[in-house]
């Protein structure tokens, strides 16, 4: 077990997606909320996605509603939210749990690989992954590291 490419997850349309699609991109994948303080994110993500899209970058969402409820909608709800509000267009998956016993796997293999401050839990909303070109995790990102830190980074590895 040593890429997320052995991963797979529901997109929010209930489709099966293999992380084996992202072949060959980086990736930042984050949980995200559509209820929380760090929200507002979703707009320097956008921008992200945008900017380096065509350099094989690619922004996986993953809604999560364990931290005080922040993501109480469906599906429906949330991609609804994520378009009409901060217009993502990057790739958004079905709620998960990234903590605990049902955590989804790709979470604990990334947990597990770059432990945080906290050990293997996932501290909040918008905690993120960098995943290089590869599908090796290489770098984890704090709930509160804003997208324009994690521009910086990126424009020195892709």
């Amino acid at each position: 077990m040593d890429t997320i490419y052995q991963f797979s997850a529901k997109s929010l349309q209930s489709k099966d997606v293999s992380m084996e699609n992202y072949k060959g991109k980086t990736l930042l994948i984050v949980n995200t909320a559509s209820k929380c303080g760090l929200t507002p994110q979703f707009e320097g993500l956008e921008k992200l996605y945008q900017k380096y899209k065509d350099k094989d970058f690619v922004i996986l969402g993953f809604p999560c509603n364990q931290f005080a409820n922040q993501e109480p909608g469906d599906e429906k709800q949330i991609a609804e939210g994520c378009l009409i509000n901060y217009g993502v267009s990057f790739p958004m998956f079905a709620k998960i749990d990234v903590n605990g016993p049902d955590a989804h796997p790709l979470y604990k293999y990334l947990k597990n690989t770059l432990p945080g401050i906290f050990g293997s839990r996932i501290k909040w909303n918008f905690t993120k992954f960098l995943v290089d070109a590869n599908g090796k995790p290489v770098k984890r990102f704090a709930p509160v590291s804003k997208p324009e830190k994690i521009d910086q980074y990126l424009e020195k590895v892709l």
